[in-house]
């Protein structure tokens, strides 16, 4: 913290107050990329069932789940849906991107402003030989076996 004579106090709250703020527009930006890949995997799972139906009869029962109740239908009523459903999300995406862009320029004037800059660690060289024999993975045998 700054040291200045007669006005310690008030520097060190706007400090951590600045510090407070940074934080938890770093964790709005952090909840807007996982709330995007978790909608860009809905997309992709909306995309595959598209695939799986549309090449069947548009008569052919299929099931579909609504608001936790699996109701029966046809696929001719269930693929309209489905694809509606995925231009939403697409939809949706496409604003939570432009979200994205607009917080990560506030975070970069913020920065600017106060002149905040992240630190790595200094010991990170010595840790990354530590971490790498640390790491857990899965073996393989051979496929023959």
């Amino acid at each position: 913290m700054a040291s200045k004579a007669g006005g310690d106090g008030k520097e060190a709250i706007n400090e951590q107050v600045i510090a407070n703020t940074y934080a938890n527009m770093r964790t709005e930006m952090n909840q807007l990329y996982t709330k995007i890949t978790e909608l860009e995997m809905e997309v992709g799972e909306h995309s595959l069932v598209i695939g799986a139906i549309e090449p069947l009869d548009p008569s052919r029962r299929c099931y579909r789940m609504i608001g936790g109740v699996l109701v029966e239908r046809t696929i001719k009523e269930v693929l309209p849906a489905v694809k509606r459903n995925k231009e939403g999300l697409e939809e949706v995406i496409a604003r939570m991107h432009e979200a994205l862009e607009r917080k990560k320029k506030e975070i970069t004037e913020f920065e600017l402003k106060y002149k905040i800059r992240i630190r790595k660690a200094d010991n990170d060289a010595e840790e990354g030989g530590k971490k790498e024999g640390t790491a857990q993975g899965v073996l393989v045998g051979p496929a023959g076996q």
